[in-house]
């Protein structure tokens, strides 16, 4: 099969990759009923959509907090915890696994061994531990500011975070290893639909902040969202050095620094 050739575009491709993106990047009871490149394809094209979800879920937690009479800190606390559940916490494993590869200096192939160890080493620590830290400390100011900040922000970072993935699944990103997520999906989705995907996630969180915040809102929420995007093809670019390609680890890695980029950026604003 072609992995240049467009996505199809029948409502039976369209239902499939659904599928696929929510049995594959969540836990959500979604029966994944093809494993094929097309499949792959438009999983990833539609993995933003999983972060459509993530996000409100978090956000509707972090509201719900607030409500409550909880403070900031605890809603941002929720929203965090949100993502993890539903991703059985894959992605900051990824982020994890990936720091202790990176980190390690070793060769390529001995940095892989590294990362498919099940054990958590001390870069993967420290990385998760600040990861974590940084993603409710900015979550606790968008909320302190006002309520639908926090959940824009949640929202934001979310479809952020799995747009890096649609990136990195794009044609000429090459697999670590012939096995796992990573070597099934790395390749199969074309630029073209890659880069208009991003263009589609970016005016979407514009879109949301000037809900939020007006014009102002959303050319601030619109660059968070490229600025995560940057940041994740900054980390995909030293992976590939590094690795070779990409596993499923770099991409949990890269979800996780995309979404916490756009977050810090609509915190400093």
């Amino acid at each position: 099969m072609n992995d240049t050739a467009p996505a199809p575009r029948s409502p039976r491709s369209l239902l499939d990759g659904l599928r696929f993106a929510f049995g594959t990047l969540t836990v959500l009871p979604v029966r994944v009923t093809r494993w094929d490149r097309a499949a792959a394809r438009g999983g990833m094209l539609c993995a933003p959509v999983t972060g459509l979800v993530v996000g409100l879920c978090a956000a509707a937690l972090g509201g719900a907090v607030l409500l409550l009479g909880g403070g900031p800190l605890l809603a941002a606390t929720g929203s965090a915890v949100v993502p993890a559940v539903l991703t059985r916490g894959l992605h900051l494993d990824g982020l994890a696994d990936t720091a202790d590869g990176l980190g390690s200096g070793k060769p390529a192939q001995e940095a892989l061994r590294i990362m498919k160890r099940s054990d958590i080493g001390p870069f993967g620590v420290i990385t998760l531990l600040f990861a974590l830290l940084a993603q409710v400390a900015a979550l606790s100011g968008l909320y302190a500011a006002e309520w639908a900040a926090g959940a824009a922000g949640a929202v934001v970072a979310a479809v952020t975070a799995r747009a890096a993935l649609t990136l990195a699944s794009r044609a000429g990103v090459p697999p670590a290893r012939p096995e796992g997520l990573g070597a099934a999906v790395a390749g199969a989705v074309p630029v073209p639909a890659a880069a208009g995907c991003a263009a589609l996630v970016a005016a979407g969180c514009a879109a949301l902040g000037a809900v939020v915040g007006g014009p102002s809102g959303a050319l601030h929420s619109g660059l968070a969202a490229l600025l995560g995007l940057a940041a994740g093809e900054v980390l995909l670019r030293h992976c590939r050095r590094r690795f070779g390609g990409v596993t499923g680890d770099v991409f949990g890695a890269l979800a996780e620094s995309a979404g916490l980029a756009a977050l810090v950026f609509l915190t400093l604003g």
